[in-house]
């Protein structure tokens, strides 16, 4: 399976008036899992990448509630799929044993990662080598 059929857009509920905008978000329901850590990512540049990992365990949920960036993921057999993330109502859901790398941050950017699990230094692959042995070892198994 590769990396478009594993990662996926979403589109969360946004009500509005002329008070503003609310954006609706609920773990198990609009997330596709129910949401154990909350984090988000500001004051990097457009040069910096952030992320350059996968997770053996974890989901992620990525929404830019504010300005923009791009997300670069990875299935370790070749394929890569590019997101931009430019609209506060929409995120991109990353499963567990993808390779991820976020870039290109807007000066007002705010990423807001969702979690499946609580931290664990344990399961994040930082060689992106060591990602693609492993995931064509998977494959070899299949």
């Amino acid at each position: 399976m590769n990396v478009q059929n594993k990662t996926e857009m979403l589109e969360f509920t946004e009500r509005g008036d002329d008070r503003g905008h609310l954006v609706i978000c609920e773990g198990g329901i609009d997330i596709p899992f129910d949401i154990k850590r909350i984090f988000y990512i500001y004051g990097s540049d457009s040069e910096v990448v952030r992320g350059q990992h996968a997770n053996r365990n974890s989901e992620f949920v990525l929404i830019n509630v504010a300005g923009t960036s791009k997300v670069r993921v990875k299935d370790g057999k070749g394929n890569e799929t590019v997101y931009s993330l430019n609209r506060p109502h929409t995120g991109i859901y990353l499963p567990k044993m993808v390779w991820k790398d976020m870039y290109e941050f807007s000066e007002d950017s705010v990423l807001l990662c969702l979690a499946s699990t609580h931290y664990d230094a344990s399961e994040y692959i930082r060689d992106y080598d060591e990602f693609v042995e492993i995931m064509n070892k998977e494959g070899e198994q299949e």
